[in-house]
C-alpha cells in the first residue's frame, strides 16, 4: 500500500511535469498553458452538468423508494474525474475525461461491484450495524 502511495503522490506528478515541459517543447508555452486551462475548464464544466444529472436521478430514486446505489457510484466517479480534470497534466485529464464517459464509468461500476461482492463473500470486508443488540421487544416500537 506504501509503494502505491508513494507512485501516486511522487512518480505520477513527475511523469505529468515530464509530459507537460515536452509538450511545450513542442507546442510552446502558451499553447501548453491553454491546454492545460481549457482542459480544467471543460473538466469542471463536465463534472457540473453530470453531477447535477446524477443528483436529480439519486432524487427520482429516493422519491421512488428505490436505494441509488448505482447513482452514487457514478456520483463518486464524476467527483473523481472532477478533480483529475481539474489537475494540471496530460494523464489525469486523459484519465478524467475516460472516466467522465458513461460507457466506461458502467463497466467500471460493475467492475467495483464484483470486486466488493467478492471480498465480502472471503470476509476481506465486514459489514456491521449500527443497531446494538438489545432485549427490547418488536411491539417497543424498536
Amino acid at each position: 500500500m506504501l509503494i502505491r502511495l508513494i507512485l501516486l503522490f511522487t512518480v505520477i506528478p513527475l511523469i505529468e511535469l515530464y509530459l507537460l515541459i515536452e509538450v511545450g517543447r513542442y507546442l510552446g508555452p502558451f499553447p501548453t498553458i491553454m491546454i492545460v486551462l481549457i482542459t480544467g475548464i471543460i473538466g469542471g464544466l463536465l463534472a457540473r452538468s453530470q453531477g447535477l444529472s446524477v443528483q436529480r436521478q439519486i432524487r427520482v430514486d429516493l422519491q421512488n423508494g428505490i436505494i441509488p446505489t448505482d447513482s452514487l457510484i457514478d456520483g463518486l466517479f464524476i467527483l473523481i474525474a472532477g478533480a483529475l480534470l481539474i489537475t494540471p497534466g496530460m494523464i489525469t485529464d486523459i484519465s478524467g475525461f475516460v472516466l467522465m464517459a458513461p460507457f466506461f464509468r458502467g463497466w467500471l461500476k460493475k467492475w467495483l461491484k464484483e470486486v466488493l461482492k467478492r471480498k465480502f463473500q472471503s470476509g476481506q470486508f465486514r459489514h456491521y450495524s449500527n443497531r446494538q443488540s438489545t432485549n427490547w421487544k418488536e411491539e417497543d416500537g424498536f
